[in-house]
């Protein structure tokens, strides 16, 4: 690409990425920001890429880490295996031809369904979403972009071991909470210490941990908002929680918006307010036998930002 471009480029992306706070974090919310604020984080790397995806079938997001690897970044990707070989063959072949190292997950976990880019070792993505187009438009997401120098390290030392399928403790940085290590009691610690309110967006919800503590929350006054897609799976777990005094807001499997994300958001409004997010499901498989990885913070941007989209969805679905 004659330099000229190549700047234009390289300005366009850096105007694309999101601008982190002065606390060290950013908030992607999707569908409505699209994905360049998260994929502008490949063009942007100088040194080394490093991504865990449970599925790959973009291939513009496989195009952008075979060019950084072309201009002398060091790629490594881990890939599921255990559930998506299949679907993610086609981008390991390709990135695997174009330079890019490339790593069939560690098959001791039930699957790899963490979702998170590093880049220069210095900022990390945690999303919730998969790098899977045809949900890109309808699927309710997050990802926090954030370059708190404790918590990209602990990432990255937790990526070397699993690129290598070493046995790790992963470290939790200043906030992070990973599977299968300590998701289940960081979440129930969260849902557990909550004394006003609850929002809570999540795909799935079995784990008996999780909807214990949320119906015990319930039962002691607190405020709690649980809004989901039915797919007719949970309905002994969610008569639970209404019978507890929860407030449901249900989306029918056909309904424009898709519920994906996995977030909580505790007593929003107080001083001791805290907002997880992150690739866990609320079910026993995926927060004791995946790895997945997801962080709790406290960080006013993103806390308004997700009270704000979280609040407008419970709204919008069918309250039961």
């Amino acid at each position: 690409m004659p330099r000229p471009f190549r700047r234009a480029a390289l300005l366009l992306a850096a105007l694309a990425a999101p601008v982190l706070a002065r606390t060290g974090y950013a908030l992607v919310t999707e569908p409505d920001q699209g994905l360049a604020p998260i994929t502008s984080l490949i063009p942007a790397a100088r040194r080394s890429i490093d991504m865990t995806m449970y599925e790959l079938l973009d291939p513009q997001v496989t195009s952008l880490l075979e060019q950084a690897a072309s201009r002398g970044v060091r790629v490594r990707v881990i890939l599921d295996q255990n559930y998506k070989m299949d679907a993610n063959t086609p981008a390991y072949d390709d990135l695997t031809a174009n330079g890019v190292a490339v790593h069939w997950a560690n098959p001791a976990y039930a699957c790899t369904h963490q979702k998170t880019i590093t880049v220069d070792g210095a900022s990390s993505a945690i999303l919730t979403l998969n790098f899977t187009p045809r949900y890109y438009a309808s699927s309710r997401d997050f990802a926090v972009i954030t370059d708190d120098a404790a918590d990209v390290a602990a990432i990255e030392a937790t990526f070397d071991a699993d690129f290598q399928d070493a046995q790790v403790t992963p470290a939790d940085g200043d906030n992070l909470v990973w599977s299968p290590t300590d998701a289940q009691p960081s979440l129930l610690g969260l849902i557990n210490g909550a004394g006003t309110s609850l929002l809570v967006e999540n795909e799935e919800m079995s784990d008996p941990g999780v909807v214990g503590a949320l119906c015990d929350a319930a039962g002691r006054g607190v405020a709690v908002q649980v809004c989901m897609t039915d797919r007719g799976s949970y309905r002994r777990e969610l008569d639970r929680l209404r019978a507890a005094g929860a407030q449901l807001a249900l989306y029918p499997a056909s309904a424009a918006l898709y519920i994906h994300a996995k977030v909580v958001l505790a007593d929003y409004g107080t001083v001791g307010a805290r907002v997880f997010i992150g690739s866990e499901n609320f079910s026993r498989a995926s927060l004791t036998r995946n790895r997945e990885l997801g962080l709790i913070i406290s960080d006013p941007g993103v806390m308004a930002a997700i009270n704000t989209t979280l609040s407008a969805d419970f709204a919008g679905g069918q309250t039961r």
